[in-house]
């Protein structure tokens, strides 16, 4: 096969502010689709296997947090290409044996066809299982953020939330967010995009550093 036949056949991976790819699936809440989440936000995550200790704590702790996302507009889906009883079998387990409800669907994804459109199989960690992935749909169907975790390491529940409520707060207010942003913090005032747009932003009423870097509160 020539590099051009191979780079054509190559799946369209997704990309920052473009569609999320589409996927109909089985779940442990039944069939469910991509377009059945239009209207809310969505965090859809994979983890490595079913019944394994790091993914474990970071599906009952999405668990635990699952009203703060609600609180946002946000729903959560999981996915493994495992099957759809090991998912049952699991959920039931981490109810008996961690107290916890996983109150989400999970995806069973045994074609991988989900986590092949979502680029979450990475060859150099496992070709049977799907990395740590992240991926944060707006209430539009587009991704507006995506984040690797490897296989050995678990994620930070509280910095998926801070970037969900961040960028809800960029596209409510047109603002920007800095460095290690938290809610009630003072955002960035997008800079003027002209000579005279940054005269005027001298005297704005802003928390103005120089001319590209005023900050306020909302």
């Amino acid at each position: 096969m020539s590099h051009e036949t191979a780079t054509a056949a190559a799946p369209s991976l997704p990309r920052l502010n473009e569609p999320a790819p589409d996927f109909s699936a089985n779940s442990t809440h039944g069939p469910i689709s991509l377009g059945d989440f239009k209207g809310s936000w969505l965090v859809l995550f994979s983890h490595p296997a079913d019944f394994t200790p790091v993914c474990t704590t970071e599906l009952t702790e999405f668990a635990r947090r699952a009203d703060d996302f609600a609180a946002l507009n946000t729903k959560l889906v999981g996915l493994s290409i495992d099957s759809i009883y090991a998912h049952l079998g699991w959920t039931r387990n981490m109810e008996e044996k961690f107290g916890v409800k996983i109150p989400y669907p999970i995806i069973a994804d045994l074609d991988m066809k989900v986590a092949t459109a979502y680029g979450m199989l990475h060859p150099g960690a496992s070709s049977t299982a799907t990395v740590r992935a992240v991926f944060m749909i707006d209430d539009k169907g587009i991704v507006r953020a995506m984040v690797y975790y490897p296989m050995t390491n678990g994620r930070n529940i509280d910095e998926i939330l801070r970037v969900v409520e961040a960028l809800q707060t960029s596209d409510k207010n047109g603002v920007a967010t800095p460095v290690n942003w938290k809610p009630g913090e003072d955002v960035i005032v997008p800079p003027p995009q002209t000579a005279a747009a940054a005269e005027e932003r001298m005297n704005a009423g802003y928390e103005t550093t120089d001319w590209y870097f005023s900050k306020k509160s909302i």
